[in-house]
């Protein structure tokens, strides 16, 4: 039956309302607010990603252990994680949950897997944004003219902290304004001082990059190349964060993908492109690889600057940190209270609570601030216990990572297809493969002992910080079997004939 000329048509839903019904169809209900943008969301993908914070905090180590050919392990290190971003997308298309690595190794798998997963990611996240934190006390020295004593860091380190949950407690609309500020002023620090560097303290022809200056000499080249690669490993992650605010983002199937790949692209782009500016402005490669030269970044641009802009660049780098901790935070407050929602960990029942005015989870925030802010303070009795907590953070990551790669690959092989908007079609199979290998060689690389002449736990610190969150994750499940609470959806991308032991 037609409907009467005069009658009027029915109005299309809005886009809340389409992405309310798609979250309601996995089992939950949100009571986050999308106001975060496609450009908000990128922009909290790099300023976790950070070019500035990850190239200024290794670039001395990798110049001095391989000379200027490190500059390649950023597009190695790009492409590896592209393909890891590229089967995330798929997964967060199909599942636009808020949490990130834990609700979609939930549906991939199963209960025990995303536990797991999410223990072993959680912890990670924590110490990186003790780390990072801590990192911007010398930064903030050198900007204010004092000495970077233990104390002063601890101070500048918890300021840090301080900042970045009063940002994240004011709700989605100030997180996603801070994300683009940080990520304005990263980029247009980088592209400046690149520029700035190449056009005046420019030393070398491009031929260094292929000259590793005598690094490596007393055994293999490819070991000291793999030492110094360390320096893309440690770069190219938060791009997952994107996909932890999923209930954030309107039209998050289509949103977020796009938004994890302007994350490798352009953080990427950036990253390479500052590493390339800093070697040829780099003028005795020689002091650098003896430690004669311990800073060169500073250096390279105080020679460039002058001691006055050098303040200033400072202060970018400053709220680079600071927009890098904000994005963590963020990304750790919402995998918590995805946790707590389905009744996962101890304590569900306040982590899980919302607050109805700024519409985010406050005490989930609380807990990404105050564990941070006990490890930094815990420097004073012990700075090397704060390192060895520190040295699993991105072993960690890319752990998690590689679960819910693996996840993805078992569900695929069982007969999962994705089915949101974004998939890589016929080649999901081989991507996600890539991805797979990638990411175990990148965690071998990163827990390989390379320190002999260190007592046998410090040269395998990376792997023994690891066993220890892995032990403590497998003794609190056996006790206390939080992964059987709840009734959420879990293992449902396995068609239902092959994903019911799931």
């Amino acid at each position: 039956m037609s409907a009467t000329p005069d009658a009027a048509p029915p109005a299309a839903a809005p886009p809340h309302d389409d992405d309310s019904a798609t979250l309601a169809a996995l089992g939950y209900e949100s009571h986050f607010r999308r106001d975060m943008s496609l450009w908000a969301n990128f922009s909290l993908g790099f300023t976790y990603l950070s070019p500035v914070v990850g190239i200024y905090a290794l670039f001395a180590f990798s110049l001095g252990t391989a000379g200027p050919p490190m500059v390649w392990a950023l597009v190695i290190a790009g492409i590896g994680q592209l393909l890891v971003a590229l089967v995330f997308g798929e997964v967060v298309s199909q599942y636009p949950v808020s949490g990130g690595i834990y609700p979609w190794a939930r549906r991939l798998w199963g209960r025990r897997w995303a536990w797991m997963s999410g223990w072993i990611y959680l912890f990670a996240l924590l110490a990186t944004i003790a780390s990072v934190s801590y990192g911007a006390g010398p930064y903030a020295a050198a900007m204010l003219g004092f000495e970077p004593t233990v104390t002063t860091t601890i101070g500048c380190a918890l300021a840090v902290l301080l900042i970045a949950t009063l940002i994240n407690l004011s709700g989605t609309r100030w997180l996603s304004l801070a994300a683009i500020i940080g990520f304005s002023a990263e980029l247009v620090g980088a592209l400046v001082v690149g520029v700035w560097l190449l056009a005046t303290e420019r030393h070398h022809g491009l031929g260094v990059f292929f000259d590793g200056q005598g690094t490596g000499a007393g055994g293999s080249y490819a070991a000291a190349f793999l030492a110094a690669s360390l320096i893309g490993i440690y770069q190219y992650y938060g791009f997952e964060a994107c996909g932890d605010v999923a209930e954030e983002v309107r039209d998050p199937a289509r949103r977020i993908p796009k938004a994890m790949r302007m994350t490798i692209y352009v953080g990427g782009a950036a990253a390479t492109f500052i590493t390339f500016a800093l070697v040829l402005s780099v003028a005795d490669f020689g002091a650098v690889i003896s430690g004669a030269d311990a800073d060169p970044v500073t250096t390279a641009l105080t020679a460039a600057f002058g001691p006055t802009m050098v303040k200033v660049i400072l202060g970018i780098v400053l709220i680079s940190f600071v927009s890098c901790a904000m994005s963590l935070q963020a990304a750790a407050s919402r995998l918590t209270y995805a946790y707590a929602r389905d009744d996962m960990i101890v304590g569900s029942r306040v982590l899980a609570r919302f607050s109805a005015a700024r519409h985010v989870p406050p005490y989930a925030l609380l807990l990404a601030a105050v564990l941070p802010a006990l490890l930094v303070i815990g420097s004073k009795v012990s700075a090397d216990a704060l390192t060895k907590i520190i040295s699993f953070a991105s072993l960690g990551i890319y752990l998690g990572f590689q679960m819910v790669v693996l996840a993805a690959l078992r569900a695929r092989l069982r007969g999962w297809r994705p089915a949101g908007p974004f998939t890589l079609g016929r080649w999901g199979l081989a991507v996600n493969v890539a991805a797979l290998v990638y990411g175990v060689l990148a965690m071998i690389n990163m827990a390989w002992p390379r320190t002999p002449d260190v007592p046998w736990y410090d040269n395998y610190i990376v792997l023994l910080s690891g066993a220890v969150v892995i032990v403590l994750g497998l003794v609190y499940m056996t006790v206390t079997r939080h992964y059987g609470r709840g009734d959420a959806p879990a293992g449902d991308a396995i068609p239902a004939k092959q994903g019911a032991g799931a």
